[in-house]
């Protein structure tokens, strides 16, 4: 035969209430104790049950002479309810209230995206480096055995271009840099303009 499960801490607050609504009356601790058992609720958890439902304002209590009396009426959690519900149409206009702000801000950013633009053209200007940077190295492969000369113009040229690759580089991660001090709030929309652009992260200087 399987052992009766005890009650959840949310069913010892639900009996507990019943107490003060069927009777409409005042308690102290001790009768409280005495009449836990009677809802399923053991006395030695009747404390910390109360407790639980005074903080969440569902219960009252007050100190009479030297005694604390506990009451709650069905009122007690309709006024709990409303003040929930107050609480949380608050918090749901503040948010409606930030949401709109954080659309106002990704909306001055799409219109200054003269950042984007540049990073686009820097980015192409970075591929056609990058394409003529590595058709210099295959003609000096070709050269490599014949003209000293030549070989040395290339070597030049691939310096030139090397720089300028690593150059523009610079200047693309200078712009990153810029963007995510200046519009940390929108960092997933910045991170979406890259990706669009072509800028992943697997972009680093030539070596």
């Amino acid at each position: 035969m399987s052992k009766k499960r005890g009650l959840s801490l949310d069913e010892k607050r639900e009996q507990m209430l019943q107490i003060f609504y069927e009777s409409q009356d005042f308690f102290l601790l001790k009768e409280l104790e005495k009449l836990g058992p009677k809802k399923g609720v053991i006395s030695q958890s009747v404390k910390d049950v109360v407790q639980s439902l005074v903080d969440d304002d569902l219960v009252l209590k007050d100190k009479i002479g030297t005694s604390v009396y506990f009451w709650s009426l069905p009122s007690c959690a309709g006024n709990q309810l409303r003040n929930t519900r107050s609480k949380l149409d608050s918090d749901l206009s503040s948010s409606r209230k930030r949401f709109a702000e954080l659309i106002e801000q990704r909306d001055n950013l799409k219109k200054g995206r003269e950042e984007s633009d540049e990073r686009e053209v820097a980015v192409e200007e970075l591929k056609a480096v990058e394409l003529q940077h590595n058709k210099l190295k295959e003609e000096l492969a070709c050269y490599v055995d014949n003209d000293p000369a030549a070989v040395e113009q290339m070597k030049v040229a691939i310096e030139v271009a090397h720089s300028a690759a690593n150059r523009w580089t610079d200047n693309i991660f200078t712009l990153q840099q810029w963007c995510s001090t200046n519009f940390p709030q929108a960092k997933e929309q910045l991170e979406h303009l890259y990706k669009e652009v072509g800028i992943t992260d697997d972009l680093e200087y030539l070596q």
